[in-house]
């Protein structure tokens, strides 16, 4: 080989290496800007890590391990990168990407905060592994699939995705790269939800002062939640007709309640990454719940078939 032949070669090897590192440049940069869309919040960082305990599925309590959350920047490494950011986009940004499948203003991140990875907002953590199962609302056994077009039809007051398209395949890639390869007989310990007395009884009056005091400054004073200057969504309506409907588990008083005690409001937050600051009590949280959750919402057309096998829940809208 001549000297010619081999300053080609190396000129060659230079630009390889240097098309691998713009295009892992490019990719670092597309999780960054999906991350802090919307209205997620930011992510712990790498130093200071975020770790649970492992325990066995059937809640026997068994300390077996230990789960690190991971960091959206390690997703590059992956073989399916572009299909679990994909997927993160579309929890990110459903109502801009899926409009056809979307009938309210709302993300799938709208209620599940931080993008799935806050105790007690949600999490997608132990999504994976929980499914299949049988279902009280439902009555049957469904898959994480089934439950993801459930949200649709339901918090979103829209239509389901085809099980096989790349949208519901990418959604169900970003749930198990966050799973961590978890065995299935295992779960991270963490809590989907927070409770409250659910023997309280709701007084809508006081509650609209809390919605009113707490809560309108980032819901709209009629519940009509806040765009950008593109339309997009930043915080979701809470009623009306671009709201989820009564089919939803929002639409539930104590469920709401739950949520909004361990959640919210956002803006009172002190630590960690939501808001998480248990600022109202059970009754006010269930009082601001009861409020916005018996406001006008749209209808949901199936809600005949639901707990076909079980009594229905007392907070149920119907």
């Amino acid at each position: 080989m001549n000297n010619d032949s081999r300053n080609l070669l190396s000129l060659a090897d230079v630009a390889g290496a240097a098309s691998r590192r713009f295009s892992i440049a490019v990719l670092t940069a597309a999780i960054f800007t999906i991350s802090i869309s919307g209205c997620s919040q930011p992510e712990p960082t790498e130093r200071n890590p975020v770790e649970y305990r492992l325990v066995t599925a059937d809640d026997a309590n068994e300390d077996i391990g230990s789960y690190v959350l991971p960091q959206d920047t390690s997703i590059a490494d992956e073989p399916n990168a572009e299909q679990i950011i994909y997927g993160k986009r579309l929890l990110n940004e459903t109502k801009r990407l899926l409009p056809e499948h979307v009938g309210a203003e709302m993300n799938c991140n709208s209620c599940h905060i931080a993008q799935g990875k806050i105790p007690l907002g949600d999490p997608y953590i132990n999504s994976a592994n929980f499914y299949p199962r049988v279902m009280p609302r439902a009555g049957v056994e469904i898959d994480l699939t089934k439950r993801i077009n459930g949200c649709f039809q339901r918090s979103m007051n829209g239509k389901p995705l085809k099980p096989e398209s790349p949208e519901m395949l990418a959604i169900l890639a970003y749930m198990e790269w966050l799973a961590q390869k978890t065995p299935k007989a295992q779960k991270v310990n963490i809590d989907n939800a927070g409770k409250v007395d659910e023997s309280l009884i709701p007084d809508p009056v006081h509650g609209e002062k809390i919605y009113h005091a707490q809560c309108a400054t980032c819901h709209g004073d009629n519940g009509e939640g806040i765009k950008d200057s593109r339309g997009d969504i930043v915080f979701p309506p809470l009623w009306g007709d671009e709201s989820f409907n009564i089919g939803a588990g929002m639409a539930r008083t104590y469920k709401a309640a739950a949520f909004v005690k361990y959640n919210m409001p956002m803006g009172i937050q002190t630590q960690g990454l939501w808001g998480h600051g248990n600022v109202l009590s059970d009754q006010d949280a269930v009082d601001v719940a009861e409020f916005f959750t018996h406001q006008p919402r749209p209808d949901f057309a199936k809600k005949d078939g639901d707990w076909p096998t079980t009594k229905r829940p007392k907070d149920a809208r119907y």
